[in-house]
């Protein structure tokens, strides 16, 4: 078996850390073989472009990594040119990557959305869990495809756990860089902020309770928006439903295991997860039954530093996988050569085909389609 690079890989990146996703997606695809091109969002695209200056002072060979910068239609020129295109976006734009891709017959790799669940059970040590929604939930101000989107807590402890969450959120310190020790800052894309406040705005309408949060802060300069936590949510509720990309924390009492499960599993998306629990047996019983292509237990977003195991989307959130063995050989084709050992003039099952021949293979048919270990054991 051997791996021959694709030749020239197309990376189209997102606005929300475009290094990491530009760069960081760049560097396996150089180390399989390719040369790559890299279109970073029109929002964030000087930090790809700075990405490739550190690359060629580093010694890459020139135009090894090249970025082009623009708007959607340079992105649909690159996947015109390129041998294999590696998206990280929006579902929607996802679609119709893979709907050209597939036309083209060109290799693909898709990142796309999350509303990764956590899963709290009532034995969970509520401290440590409680610490970690609130930074699974909050950190880059909720901007992170792996981010904590939904909560759903075990009934006995739901009231606790919602306490602390409530306590800790409303410590949280907001503000610009230069403002000192902040925790959350700004959100990045104007259309991302609205999308939040679309998403608080239709759950209370429906019944949601807001507990701190909620709103603009317009007392700074920037696309502020306070650190929330919703209760009293349901399905109904885009909030539960579709991807908020801000730092809002909704969370569910749910009557038991079975119940939370349901739920988590109850979305077109299938990125991210974790499940909160002392039993570690439990823990790792209830995560395989979750639909997602990465859980954690009694952790949060850590499975994106664990580099050597595969992290992918199922469902909507995606095709294929960055980080392991596969994040690498994803970038080549792949080829099986087969060498004859013995080197005899015939093969059995080549022509002509005489009587015996097709005894013997009467015989293989027999013996290797009815039991052949219980055979050779005598049975």
């Amino acid at each position: 078996m051997s791996y021959v690079p694709y030749g020239v890989v197309g990376i189209i990146g997102p606005w929300n850390f475009p290094f990491n996703l530009t760069i960081g997606e760049a560097i396996p695809a150089l180390m399989a073989g390719n040369a790559v091109v890299l279109k970073p969002s029109e929002v964030t695209p000087g930090s790809a472009v700075l990405g490739a200056e550190l690359a060629r002072a580093a010694g890459l060979p020139p135009d090894v990594l090249q970025v082009v910068t623009g708007y959607g239609d340079t992105g649909q020129h690159l996947i015109e040119l390129a041998d294999m295109i590696c998206f990280t976006g929006s579902v929607a734009t996802g679609r119709k990557v893979a709907e050209r891709c597939g036309q083209l017959l060109k290799p693909v790799t898709l990142e796309l959305g999350g509303k990764d669940p956590m899963i709290v059970l009532r034995d969970a040590d509520l401290e440590r869990a409680s610490s970690a929604c609130v930074y699974g939930g909050l950190v880059n101000a909720g901007q992170v495809c792996i981010s904590v989107e939904r909560v759903y807590v075990e009934g006995p402890v739901y009231d606790a756990f919602v306490q602390k969450v409530v306590a800790k959120v409303r410590q949280v310190r907001q503000g610009p860089p230069d403002a000192g020790v902040v925790e959350v800052g700004s959100m990045t894309f104007p259309p991302q902020i609205d999308k939040v406040e679309r998403h608080v705005q239709d759950a209370v309408a429906r019944g949601a309770q807001v507990l701190t949060g909620g709103r603009r802060r317009t007392d700074l300069p920037g696309l502020y928006f306070e650190p929330t936590v919703l209760v009293d949510v349901d399905h109904d509720m885009e909030v539960m439903r579709d991807e908020t990309f801000g730092p809002v924390i909704p969370i569910m009492k749910v009557r038991d295991e079975e119940e939370a499960i349901r739920l988590a599993n109850e979305s077109r998306y299938g990125l991210d997860a974790s499940v909160w629990t002392r039993d570690l047996a439990r823990g790792a019983r209830v995560a395989r039954r979750v639909q997602s292509g990465a859980v954690c237990v009694n952790d949060v977003l850590v499975n994106y530093a664990v580099t050597e195991v595969p992290m992918g989307g199922w469902k909507e959130s995606g095709i294929g996988y960055r980080h392991g063995p596969g994040g690498i050989r994803k970038f080549c084709a792949q080829q099986s050569v087969v060498i004859d050992r013995f080197g005899t003039k015939s093969e059995i099952n080549w022509w002509p085909m005489t009587p015996r021949k097709a005894k013997l293979f009467r015989r293989a048919l027999n013996f290797f389609g009815s039991g052949w270990r219980r055979k050779l054991r005598g049975a």
